[in-house]
């Protein structure tokens, strides 16, 4: 069993940064595609980023040029970059792995997720 474990949340102004952090146990972590996901209250949850085992990353429209996802295959690791940050990126984040079916990607796992509050 995967177990994936987010940290790095907090409370930051608007125009600040914030680094998230998801540690996954296990040994497929290299095998794997893995995301950030976000829900904010009232809404419903949506893809933030991805990156594949080789590294291509994508991205949500309205994070391009801010966040920028990346991850340590040694360390088991995914990092979420999270630059000039702004209210509407408030949310829970959460960290997922998972595989793409027919080209669509699917989760397989989730962290048990971190708040990111953006506010003055």
């Amino acid at each position: 069993q995967v177990q994936l474990v987010e940290s790095g949340g907090g409370v930051v102004q608007p125009g600040g940064s914030l680094r998230l952090s998801c540690a996954a146990s296990g040994s497929i972590f290299s095998s794997k595609v893995m995301g950030w996901s976000r829900q904010a209250p009232g809404k419903q949850r949506e893809l933030v980023a991805f990156i594949e085992s080789g590294g291509s990353t994508n991205y949500l429209d309205s994070v391009k040029g801010r966040f920028t996802i990346s991850r340590d295959n040694v360390a088991n690791t995914v990092y979420l970059q999270m630059n000039s940050l702004k209210p509407e990126d408030t949310a829970v984040y959460y960290c997922n792995m998972g595989q793409f079916y027919s080209g669509i990607y699917g989760v397989n796992y989730w962290g048990q997720g971190t708040q990111v509050t953006v506010s003055s």
